[in-house]
């Protein structure tokens, strides 16, 4: 059960269980996927109706495309309450994200004759991967396809999962046609990711793949990876919380508890110097836990959690760099002020009023992020990630006579002969037919 512990006087053992938090193994679902994907190869119909035909009888490749039938009957089912917090959802994911674009070409005098520059291109086709099994996350639909609408994206693909009569959740269908999807498709995990990475089953062929999902999906995402793209490996939701003495207890132990109740793996982490805040938090999350809803997912990925006592800021702020979390939410007096402390973490939450799930929903940055400690190199899903730079370069002769000597003494360096070569025939100029160099006299 939950227990306030001292950071600094935590066992090795238990710190690094604390870092490592719940970390799919995804060899066996890997070797699995590998499996269903040659099966598909080999014949893409008879595996996809061997896999569906369990969800309605007579099943035909046809019908894995969403149809605008259904797709109508998703938007009218909408209850004016959802469907105006699906629009505004919308907005602000929409309105953050434009912000993030540069301009698509840029150009610098490296040397005088010398220009350099970039151009930004939207990729061609993408797919996205929508979790339908357990839940409707409609966010995930807003949070995956806005960004690569914005960026320019002209096909967009969307995978969900079929659930009883083969129909998907309404209101991820509602979702994904409001943000902008082009075709959307009934198929879920290492399915719809072999589908999309290899334009089988009817399903295009697209350029790169993204979105949450199992660790199947994961796995099948990293199996594809190097012949499409994909945004990054994703494990559980994981949060962290540094919070000093003006935080509220109820509001912290509402923010931990969120957290958890996402999936059995799922972890939280609060760190405070003050120990009596830490101690109130920790007696009021083992006060709600009865009464939720998911109660039995809470007690689970209660073993992924922790609350800490920190000797000071500093030291908390060390440790969440180490720990490097998804979500990393502030729970001080004038927040802001500590951002420059923080060096590892997917998105991060300021001050007493900013929520995780705020973020999770509706304030515009997006919640596809890195997880498991690979915040330290990764960052979230953003309008950066549905584009592609091609750099370019031009070179006046007098600049290429200026740079021959580097170029040349490099390529000659490094064993490649004609390197050289393709410089010097540009900058030497040629020697007349039957004449001597002219650094050479003709021999008597």
């Amino acid at each position: 059960m939950l227990t306030v512990e001292i950071l600094a006087e935590l066992s090795p053992g238990r710190r690094q269980a604390i870092l490592a938090r719940s970390v799919d193994d995804l060899k066996p679902a890997m070797e699995v996927t590998r499996q269903i994907f040659d099966r598909l190869k080999a014949d893409p119909e008879k595996e996809l109706l061997r896999e569906y035909s369990q969800f309605k009888p007579n099943l035909a490749l046809k019908d894995f495309k969403v149809a605008e039938k259904e797709l109508a009957m998703a938007r009218k089912g909408l209850t004016r309450e959802l469907n105006e917090a699906l629009l505004r959802a919308k907005e602000n994911i929409e309105r953050f994200h434009l912000s993030q674009l540069e301009k698509p070409t840029y150009l610098t005098e490296i040397a005088p004759g010398l220009l350099a520059g970039r151009v930004t291109r939207p990729l061609s086709k993408v797919g996205v991967y929508i979790p339908g099994g357990r839940a409707a996350y409609p966010s995930s639909a807003l949070m995956n396809v806005v960004p690569a609408k914005v960026a320019g994206v002209k096909t967009i693909v969307a995978v969900t999962p079929p659930g009883p009569g083969f129909k998907a959740w309404p209101i991820i269908l509602a979702a994904l046609e409001l943000a902008g999807a082009t075709e959307i498709y009934k198929l879920g995990g290492a399915w719809a990711v072999g589908c999309l990475a290899y334009g089988l089953g009817g399903v295009p062929k697209v350029d790169k793949i993204v979105g949450p999902g199992s660790s199947w999906v994961t796995a099948a995402k990293m199996a594809v990876f190097g012949d499409v793209d994909i945004d990054q490996p994703a494990g559980p939701s994981e949060g962290f919380i540094i919070a000093d003495g003006t935080a509220k207890p109820d509001f912290l132990a509402w923010d931990f508890i969120s957290q958890l109740e996402h999936d059995p793996q799922a972890s939280a982490v609060l760190v405070s110097a003050d120990r009596v805040l830490a101690e109130k938090v920790a007696a009021l999350v083992k006060k709600l836990l009865p009464s939720l809803d998911r109660a039995e997912i809470i007690n689970q990925s209660l073993a992924n959690a922790a609350i800490l006592v920190a000797k000071s800021l500093p030291e908390a702020f060390d440790f969440a760099n180490e720990y490097a979390p998804e979500h990393l939410e502030l729970a001080l007096d004038d927040a802001i002020s500590h951002l420059g402390s923080i060096q590892n973490a997917g998105s991060i939450f300021l001050g007493h009023h900013s929520p995780i799930p705020a973020g999770d929903y509706a304030t515009g940055p997006n919640h596809v992020l890195p997880t498991g400690g690979s915040a330290r190199a990764f960052s979230g899903l953003s309008t950066d990630s549905f584009l592609k730079k091609m750099t370019f370069q031009k070179l006046t002769p007098e600049a290429l006579a200026d740079l021959a000597p580097t170029v040349t003494a490099l390529a000659r360096a490094e064993g490649l002969p004609a390197h050289a070569k393709t410089i010097e025939a540009r900058v030497t100029p040629p020697t007349p037919s039957g004449a001597a160099p002219p650094d050479k006299k003709p021999k008597p």
